[in-house]
């Protein structure tokens, strides 16, 4: 036999989350006294709660001379068709000696849209979300933040059917915020963000899991030093970030990026530790150094990287000494030898007769070059005229030969 105390705790438990997911929201919007709220776009009307049946009211709009276009008054309330934001504002209504009857501030908006969500785990104990609304409805807006955990065990399906629910806590320090605490690793929860104003309420459910949102903090207390005597080493360290609990089975992995403060491109190197002594270094150079963190068994995102850490490895004891001997060396010989600077008084060559001498010998010459040159084309013409000559008669006498030949005896001699 089951006693009734237990089923009647559950009950209270259930009512106590669901008034502390009230309470923890942004104190909810009573309609004040004097103040109505109407949607932009739709037939607003005012009622005059102190006049009399039948009798006639006037409207009148404070800081202005007439009510806005378009409106109307119909058994003492005033009608404003298609009200827009500019329609807002304190209206009164008066009766027949001008008194005044009732005044109302008219506040106008829009109905919520469903809000933007996101969730991040900082560690595996705790989960926070943000929102932002999707709407601007120009009007007062709470909201209301609520969880569900999914995946539940046997025992605990017995106890409660409907799972286990709770707020989701909002920090006044941090508006748009929630956070869940005693969060499990492996379970998945559906979260409920609901926006409420004065027109209506909007919400977005949105299920998440443990292992898809974790992402540490950046790690801490990053420190970079040059390692004596290797020039082209530094030996970098850090820390958990605070945040991260301290347990054998919950590690982080980390990865380190540097490079030389001159250069763009990042050298990545991954490690399970926490130090790590960069081999590839440029001796001489400064460098950047940064670090970020992620679950040891790559669930959820890589961490935001550090803030920077900066070293220059120590120069080679072998280049420094080398350097030191060339300037010495420099140094003993600029000592040594006469001075080589010039003499301040420029020296003039600028002598007319010797330019113009120059360029009359300059046009002599190439005029002699040109007449060699027109000689000696002249003399091959010649000659090759002369060789066409010699070959043309040989073939005029083989032709006279040829002819007399054909000629009869008698007529030859």
């Amino acid at each position: 036999m089951h006693s009734p105390i237990p089923g009647l705790g559950r009950v209270m438990v259930f009512l106590a989350a669901a008034l502390t997911s009230a309470s923890l929201a942004v104190p909810e919007d009573r309609e004040e006294e004097g103040v109505q709220y109407g949607q932009v776009g739709t037939d607003v009307t005012l009622s005059c709660a102190g006049a009399h049946a039948g009798s006639p009211v006037q409207w009148r709009r404070a800081g202005a001379a007439a009510l806005p276009e378009g409106s109307a008054i119909w058994q003492g309330a005033l009608v404003l068709p298609h009200a827009s934001l500019a329609t807002a504002g304190t209206y009164s209504c008066h009766g027949e000696d001008g008194g005044l009857l009732h005044a109302v501030s008219l506040q106008l908006g829009y109905l919520p849209g469903v809000p933007f969500v996101s969730c991040r785990a900082s560690d595996y104990e705790n989960f926070s979300c943000s929102w932002t609304s999707s709407v601007e409805t120009f009007l007062p807006t709470r909201y209301i933040t609520t969880y569900r955990k999914k995946l539940l065990t046997g025992e605990e399906k017995r106890r409660n059917k409907n799972g286990h629910v709770g707020p989701c806590l909002q920090d006044p320090s941090r508006p748009g915020t929630c956070t869940v605490h005693g969060s499990e690793f492996w379970s998945s929860y559906r979260l409920n963000i609901t926006e409420v104003n004065p027109l209506g309420s909007s919400f977005r459910l949105l299920d998440i899991t443990m292992q898809a949102i974790i992402k540490p903090d950046p790690p801490e207390g990053l420190v970079v030093e040059p390692i004596p005597l290797a020039p082209r080493r530094l030996h970098v360290s850090w820390k958990y970030p605070s945040s991260w609990p301290k347990e054998p089975h919950f590690q982080l992995r980390f990865r380190l990026q540097y490079r030389p403060v001159i250069h763009r491109s990042w050298s990545v190197v991954e490690t399970v530790n926490l130090s790590e002594v960069i081999t590839d270094a440029f001796a001489g150079l400064e460098h950047v150094v940064q670090v970020s963190a992620k679950d040891f068994l790559d669930a959820g995102n890589w961490s935001e990287w550090s803030a920077e850490a900066r070293a220059t490895p120590v120069r080679d004891p072998a280049t420094v000494a080398s350097e030191e001997t060339t300037t010495d060396t420099s140094l003993e010989s600029l000592a040594e030898e006469p001075s080589q600077a010039p003499n301040p008084e420029p020296i003039n060559h600028s002598d007319p007769l010797e330019k113009t001498a120059v360029l009359v010998s300059l046009g002599i010459f190439a005029f002699f070059v040109l007449a060699a040159v027109l000689i000696i084309t002249i003399l091959i013409w010649l000659r090759v005229r002369k060789h066409g000559k010699d070959k043309t008669k040989p073939h005029n006498f083989l032709v006279a030969a040829t002819h007399l030949k054909a000629l009869p005896k008698a007529q030859i001699l």
